[in-house]
């Protein structure tokens, strides 16, 4: 996106940036899709945040569900049926997109193939890209979304800080973009052992980016730390109702803890300050008296 002038707009400068991420809990329905953009505008996010590819883009026939499926979709469905299921066409991105732009928030998805990450960035105009952590050892791929020369966003789950110098590298052979690098623990929920959040520090000091937290564990801990520790990104899983059937509805959020998560991420902005030691307005007051 460009303002006036031709300064790219990065906005994670100019504050903690919070993607709601909806992901496949539209479980195919576009009114569903629809309420989960309204839940995040309520909730006051930065942007709501979906996944975007073509049937046979992200899976092949013969892929295998991995342990979090097998535990939340049925056993009959195969992981190709399922992504073909959860798939929405390109025209329904299109309109999904349009509503958003009326409700006020930004719309992002995650694109899983060239062919949806021209369409995204080409035909939407996507703002920012956010590339998922399945794809970080995807060179080609990296290198096709760092040539679309837009902010990008890229979750570092699975892999290791050798693989993410290589990711960055990419990125940065395709075009020389903003970029931020988010610590990721790809499970559904994520074990809070498990979740490493001062990883993200080293990531910001490795590579010199700007750094958070996609975070899939079930409270607010890990991102509330991730804030405290520097984030400039949090992204969470939402939904409009935990018992509906899905992958990712039970380890989401729901409309009020995500209206709870937002209030309590941006207070946590708030109370750390401005790091210099003086006293307050209120302790004046108090001197004073």
């Amino acid at each position: 996106m460009m303002q006036s002038g031709g300064s790219m707009r990065v906005p994670w400068n100019d504050g903690l940036f919070i993607i709601a991420e909806a992901g496949v809990n539209h479980n195919g329905e576009i009114s569903l899709a629809k309420e989960l953009i309204d839940a995040a505008r309520e909730a006051k996010a930065d942007a709501v945040k979906f996944q975007t590819w073509k049937p046979g883009e992200l899976t092949g026939k013969f892929a295998f569900k991995v342990n979090y499926l097998e535990q939340t979709t049925d056993s009959a469905e195969t992981r190709y049926e399922l992504s073909n299921r959860l798939a929405l066409p390109f025209s329904v991105f299109e309109e999904l997109k349009a509503y958003a732009d009326t409700r006020g928030i930004t719309f992002l998805s995650t694109p899983d193939g060239f062919e949806s990450l021209d369409f995204l960035t080409n035909e939407l105009a996507m703002p920012i890209i956010k590339i998922g952590s399945s794809e970080i050892t995807h060179v080609q791929f990296l290198e096709a979304v760092g040539a679309k020369g837009r902010p990008t966003i890229l979750s570092t789950g699975l892999s290791t800080l050798v693989e993410v110098e290589q990711a960055v590298a990419a990125v940065r052979k395709g075009g020389c973009v903003p970029l931020a690098l988010l610590q990721c623990t790809s499970e559904y929920p994520a074990p809070d052992d498990e979740m490493n959040v001062r990883a993200m520090t080293t990531l910001a000091a490795t590579f010199r980016l700007s750094s958070g937290l996609s975070d899939h564990s079930r409270g607010m801990e890990a991102a509330i730390a991730a804030v405290a520790l520097g984030a400039r990104i949090v992204e969470k899983h939402f939904t409009v109702d935990k018992s509906l059937q899905g992958p990712d509805h039970q380890a989401s959020l729901d409309p009020d803890m995500l209206t709870a998560f937002v209030a309590a991420l941006r207070n946590t902005e708030v109370v750390l300050g401005d790091g210099i030691k003086r006293p307050t307005a209120s302790e004046l007051r108090n001197m004073d008296g």
